[in-house]
């Protein structure tokens, strides 16, 4: 049997399934020929209505999302959940994980399965209050702080730098514009591994990128971001434009493996590179808190350290590509803890006039 999962993919399942939508195709005739401003419409097939429109419910939903609803789903079901259900099963469900799963997880499953119901046009059993009492109980109970990646301060940044300048194999040429161009562009890894040589624009000051598509641009309207040259080791269109050269790449991804014998792939890195690379490369720099380092780290780094160095609140907002104020804020808060600290005012020593 087959369900249709909420990106529209099907997936098979042995029991309790929701019938494939493909099984009610929109109801049109199969030959109509209309006409919108002068312009005629090709004869289309309810079949061909069916898939098209398959696939714009699938690009509705980001990659990403898509597959953690899918693999929530899937855990409800492995653990032997039926589609559709009702508050009762889905309280059940979270007694039974409450202890050993997070509270944001089940939180995150919870609206997966309210996206699977309320696409298959059943009411929602996830927002009834017994349900969203249970599972603030047990937020108060179980929660704990979410863990955030450590922000990469640019002085070490430049640690990593010196130590990849020094090096002559085309995985570190790559590494270096990869960190710089993360670090300083504020990219999401999945936005550095996307890159391709047609989203740049050189200028005389520095190196211009074209988002075609991010996490808060789901509709493609494109980001621009704006990445100077440096005056210092830090320098990151200069490594890009270095490892470019190096690696022969004209067309295509910008960042791709490379072999142990200096061979350069033709596709693009995977995005959870990003993290393997700056880890090793934190480790080969002498950094010793590696363990809490991720690809969040750069985008972090850039906003804390830019405060640090008086760049304002829009300024970091804009280069981030952040959607909402208060993540900003967040980490302009994580900037200034220390130097503007109420504590701070009473312990540092007031010179006192005579």
């Amino acid at each position: 049997m087959v369900f249709c999962d909420i990106s529209g993919t099907n997936l098979e399942l042995n029991d309790s399934a929701m019938p494939d939508p493909s099984e009610f195709p929109i109801t049109l005739p199969v030959q109509a020929i209309a006409s919108v401003e002068g312009a005629a419409i090709a004869p289309v097939t309810d079949m061909e209505l069916s898939a098209r429109h398959r696939a714009f419910l699938a690009a509705a939903t980001s990659d990403n999302t898509r597959r953690t609803y899918r693999s929530a789903i899937r855990h409800f079901l492995a653990w032997g959940g039926l589609l559709p259900c009702d508050q009762d099963v889905i309280v059940r469900y979270l007694l039974i994980y409450a202890p050993t799963l997070n509270p944001r997880t089940l939180a995150l499953r919870l609206t997966a399965l309210s996206q699977w119901h309320l696409h298959q046009g059943f009411s929602d059993p996830t927002s009834t209050p017994n349900v969203r009492k249970t599972l603030a109980g047990i937020e108060r109970t179980h929660g704990t702080p979410k863990r955030k990646a450590k922000a990469l301060p640019v002085e070490d940044l430049t640690l990593i730098v010196a130590h990849l300048a020094g090096l002559d194999a085309l995985a570190a040429k790559r590494d270096n514009a990869l960190l710089q161009i993360g670090y300083f562009g504020g990219f999401r890894r999945s936005e550095l591994a996307g890159l391709k040589v047609g989203d740049l624009a050189w200028e005389p000051e520095g190196v211009v990128v074209t988002l075609a598509r991010s996490k808060t641009d789901q509709n493609g309207q494109g980001i621009v971001k704006a990445i100077p040259f440096g005056d210092g080791i830090c320098c990151p269109a200069t490594a890009l434009r270095a490892w470019l050269n190096a690696a022969n790449i004209t067309t295509g991804p910008l960042f791709r493996s490379v072999t142990r014998w200096d061979k350069v792939g033709a596709h693009a890195l995977n995005p959870a590179s990003v993290n393997a690379i700056l880890e090793g490369r934190a480790k080969d720099a002498g950094l010793g808190y590696v363990p809490q380092l991720s690809s969040h780290s750069l985008r972090r780094g850039m906003a804390t350290s830019a405060y640090r160095a008086g760049a304002d609140f829009r300024d970091i907002k804009r280069q981030g590509g952040w959607r909402h104020d208060g993540t900003v804020q967040g980490y302009i808060e994580e900037a200034s803890r220390f130097e503007e600290n109420a504590a701070g005012s009473l312990l540092r020593e007031k010179i006192k006039s005579s």
